[in-house]
């Protein structure tokens, strides 16, 4: 009976029309400034003060009259009441001021007191403090109503990790939304624990477990958006012990460039896992090869590609060429720089870098200062069951378009690589060490117009070969999460800080160089599948279980940036560094490339793999390797995410 009177209430406040509601609301008011009156009198009299309202009836309805009026040119019906918050106090305040001076001025034109000073004294405050407590009651009682109808099982049990600015501002926004409830602020400043801020207490830390006992809560939300990498990073730890889904606020520059409002939380990034801050770029080096310029990248439709294609459109290019071989990659890339840039020249082109004749016109065409070479196939096991297509692609799309370069005089060229080239044990990374070794060879030529630059990462996050989101995938479907060892370590870097590199790098260049940026440590892979598990509120082994696969064709425990790590110097960027590393010269190159090509085509692997074999020396296919993976694990010491 209860439940169907609050649905009819609800449901009948719903149909009323906004005209309507602020009529209903006026008539409160009214009653409210009669009751203020009534109590003024009574207050200064100690009595009934019926006589009294009679006498003045004509001044109390006068006064009444004045206050409607006031209240609604000073705006006080145009909020929402269930959506008021306290900045209406203002309003409420002047609005009686003014009222109440209005009265007086007139009085004082007359020459009399139509109504004693200090009842119209008493009265401004009594209207004051009952305009304000009712419009505090109904948005309370809303929002319990609308809590209440639209119970269900989804409303999430919220604790707000920081009672600062942040945490305060989040409170506020989520009050408004009937599918949160704040349980608590927590916060590590002892000044702040125990006081109560919008009506919510302030715990310790230490008290989570006991909070959570109490009141069971299922989210936890960090709200210190210019928290460092490592210490949010050890606040999840401490909240790993809780069945809760970790989730944080927008980053500070998203904020204060107005992307995004507080109240979109979201959950907490994989790179907050990582323990490393993110490197940030010189503004400087990013325009050089960019401002004004008319810039290429290859692969434009990829993780990496359309990244680039992103933070290029910002930098003002002359011209953006988009190159990629995939149509609906390239559709979409292309499709989103229309919306986000419509006054950037770009023009987008359905081709594969092998192709020389249409690449080199593309280049003629459009005056190609700077080429981005983001082409290449870069999935391990399927590189390496396709040997002779990644080999194609990766090695000859490198040389045309490094050919095609030199021919048409473009200034700079970067070559995207991998940590895979180091040391491979794998087509894919053997396939990108030749690719540099074609860069570099080419670079030490003699009056070659373009300066060429290699720049290698680890494992890009979110990028459509990384890990990461094939184990979102799996945990919100709640299937097991696939690790191939649990022993294997990876380093990573975010999709925008790995572009800003490659820009960088470029600007930096003088040629032949590899540069890399500083990574910090490498992160364990199934630590980092326990840690996403937890951040989703679910139990390892409980809720979601590990499985391991077992390593992969050509895939290593370890990734190294490196093959002579004594070489390293330092660069303009504190955080990015450059190296020399062996190099053939362009001569000798040029007849291994010519074999290597004969025997793509006439699709003979094994000669194909004796013939990388020659080229990079460092390279040991996978089968090698197996009996070296027993000795690595136990040699390499783990880097855990604790």
């Amino acid at each position: 009976m209860r439940k169907r009177l609050l649905d009819w209430l609800y449901s009948f406040y719903h149909s009323l029309s906004r005209t309507y509601k602020r009529w209903l609301l006026m008539a409160l008011d009214a009653v409210i400034c009669f009751l203020a009156i009534t109590g003024a009198f009574s207050l200064r009299d100690s009595v009934l003060p019926t006589p009294a309202i009679f006498t003045y009836s004509g001044q109390i309805i006068f006064l009444i009259a004045i206050k409607l009026l006031v209240f609604r040119l000073k705006g006080l019906y145009r909020p929402i009441v269930r959506y008021t918050d306290l900045e209406f106090v203002s309003t409420a305040t002047q609005s009686v001021l003014v009222s109440s001076g209005i009265l007086v001025f007139l009085a004082y034109l007359q020459g009399l007191w139509p109504l004693p000073r200090s009842i119209l004294l008493i009265d401004a405050l009594l209207t004051l403090i009952s305009i304000v407590t009712t419009r505090i009651a109904i948005r309370s009682v809303f929002r319990q109503l609308h809590s209440y109808v639209n119970n269900c099982e989804t409303c999430q049990q919220v604790v707000i990790y920081g009672a600062g600015v942040s945490g305060s501002q989040l409170a506020r926004a989520l009050a408004q939304e009937p599918t949160y409830q704040i349980i608590a602020f927590v916060d590590d400043n002892p000044e702040l624990q125990q006081q109560v801020i919008q009506g919510i207490k302030v715990y310790p830390p230490t008290d989570l477990h006991r909070l959570w006992a109490q009141t069971p809560f299922n989210t936890v939300v960090l709200a210190m958006p210019a928290l460092e990498a490592i210490r949010k990073r050890e606040i999840i730890a401490r909240l790993d012990t809780l069945p809760v889904s970790v989730k944080t606020i927008p980053p500070m520059r998203q904020l204060l460039s107005g992307e995004v409002s507080i109240s979109q939380i979201r959950n907490v990034d994989v790179a907050d896992l990582l323990g490393r801050e993110e490197i940030l770029p010189y503004p400087e080096l990013l325009k050089i090869n960019v401002t004004g310029k008319s810039v290429l990248v290859t692969g434009a439709g990829g993780s990496i590609g359309s990244e680039l294609c992103r933070q290029v459109a910002q930098l003002s290019p002359k011209c953006l060429v988009l190159y990629e071989l995939n149509e609906f990659a390239l559709y979409n890339i292309d499709l989103e720089l229309a919306e986000h840039y419509p006054h950037l020249k770009r023009i987008a082109y359905l081709g594969n870098v092998t192709d020389k004749n249409f690449f080199e016109r593309v280049i003629r065409k459009h005056a190609v200062d700077t080429i981005y070479h983001a082409a290449a196939y870069k999935h391990v096991p399927l590189v390496e069951s396709n040997a002779d297509r990644g080999v194609y692609n990766n090695v000859f799309g490198t040389l045309t378009a490094a050919e095609c370069a030199i021919a048409n005089e473009v200034k700079n060229f970067v070559l995207i690589s991998t940590d895979k080239a180091v040391r491979p044990t794998n087509i894919m990374g053997t396939s990108k060490r030749v690719a540099e070794l074609i860069i570099q060879s080419l670079a030490e030529l003699s009056n070659v117009p373009t300066c060429f630059a290699i720049v290698r990462f680890g494992n890009v996050l979110d990028s459509s070969g990384s890990v990461v989101p094939r184990f979102r995938r799996q945990i919100a479907q709640g299937k097991p999460i696939t690790v191939t060892h649990p022993d294997i370590t990876r380093y990573f870097m975010s999709i925008p800080e790995a572009v800003r590199l490659v820009m960088q790098a470029g600007a930096m260049a003088s040629g032949g160089e590899v540069f890399l940026l500083e990574m910090g440590e490498p992160v364990r892979i199934y630590d980092l599948a326990v840690q996403m598990i937890r951040l989703s509120g679910l139990e390892p082994g409980r809720d979601i279980e590990i499985k391991f696969t077992g390593l992969r064709p050509g895939e290593k425990l370890y990734e190294e940036l490196l093959i002579d790590g004594d070489n390293v110097r330092p660069t303009k960027h504190p955080k990015i560094y450059c190296a020399n590393e062996r190099t053939i010269c362009w001569e000798k190159l040029q007849f291994s490339l010519e074999d290597l090509l004969t025997t793509i085509q006439s699709h003979n692997i094994e000669e194909l793999i004796e013939i990388l074999k020659r080229l990079v020396p460092e390279y040991i296919p996978s089968e090698q390797r197996r009996a070296e993976v027993a000795l690595e694990s136990m040699v390499k010491p783990s880097t855990t995410i604790s």
